[in-house]
């Protein structure tokens, strides 16, 4: 889309657009989203929020607006989730959001965290170390299962198993789209220590391939994933509402499923994804577990990980 100026997207009412549509749905994601395991009276939330989320997602990631033009339209958005401003049809998705929020009675911290993750997106091309990138997840990714533990009524251990599955699912985008990223937006989330270590730089995620340094620091992420999705695998025995202790199994075995991929293949020659018979086998592994062994489903999926 053409950039408006800074000055075409005040804080107080405009009829400019300010979204930037990316064309990525529910069908590019890495999760199922708003999926019949989840409740139906619950769905049409767990909607609004991925919309407000895609929504600001979309306009970090656009190559087409400044830094500057990101800050702005990202700032009209916090405005709206808080309430600051509740007028302006230009943030309809904020709006809807924070109407959700108010009757699902759920915390808008989340989504203002989601916001300044990306307010940093739009000014940070890229990752100092390992704990840094930890970090940018805690704002990028944890927040949306944080989000929908409240929705669902809790999680015996607080935040903590969700936090490592969104931060894992993070990384593994992050991988999954590192030369998108790099050609697209500048951006890389590859520890910068960890790439001068193994004596590379981001200028190897613009090749065909992935040279044997730039493989070794993936298989380190991946290392670091799987000590995230080991902390992660009593997420489904964690949640209250049983029908997202589900949703979180399935999410557990796509996340699984996509570290062994990322293992295997090079994402710089072409981008791994579960196919869909991979994706269907991960949804009847998940159910399947949670259903017949919902308390003991972290030891079992551990002794299955060991040696990953």
């Amino acid at each position: 889309m053409t950039a408006a100026p800074p000055s075409s997207v005040p804080s107080g009412s405009t009829s400019v657009p300010v979204e930037a549509p990316s064309g990525k749905d529910a069908e590019y994601e890495n999760f199922p989203v708003g999926s019949v395991l989840l409740p139906a009276r619950l769905r049409p939330h767990v909607a609004r929020f991925y919309a407000f989320a895609r929504a600001i997602d979309d306009i970090a990631d656009s190559p087409d607006l400044s830094p500057d033009e990101k800050g702005i339209r990202l700032e009209g958005f916090e405005a709206a989730i808080t309430g600051r401003e509740t007028g302006d049809p230009a943030y309809a998705k904020a709006h809807a959001m924070r109407e959700s929020l108010a009757e699902t009675k759920v915390s808008h911290r989340h989504c203002v965290d989601l916001i300044t993750a990306f307010k940093r997106d739009a000014v940070k091309n890229r990752t100092r170390d390992w704990a840094d990138l930890m970090d940018y997840c805690l704002l990028s990714a944890a927040p949306v299962g944080r989000y929908l533990i409240d929705l669902h009524g809790g999680s015996r251990a607080g935040y903590a198993t969700s936090d490592a599955l969104c931060n894992a699912l993070q990384v593994i985008n992050h991988l999954q789209d590192c030369q998108d990223d790099y050609r697209t937006l500048n951006r890389v989330y590859l520890p910068e220590d960890w790439l001068a270590e193994e004596g590379t730089s981001v200028e190897a995620l613009d090749g065909g391939v992935c040279t044997p340094a730039l493989r070794r620091v993936m298989d380190r992420c991946l290392t670091g994933t799987r000590a995230l999705m080991d902390e992660a695998l009593g997420l489904p025995g964690d949640i209250l509402d049983r029908r997202l202790g589900l949703e979180a199994a399935v999410i557990v075995e796509i996340a699984l499923a996509l570290t062994d991929k990322l293992a295997r293949l090079d994402p710089l020659a072409n981008r791994v994804k579960l196919s869909k018979g991979e994706a269907g086998l991960c949804a009847a592994k998940g159910i399947l577990r949670g259903v017949f062994r919902p308390s003991g489903g972290r030891r079992a999926v551990r002794a299955k990980g060991e040696g990953r």
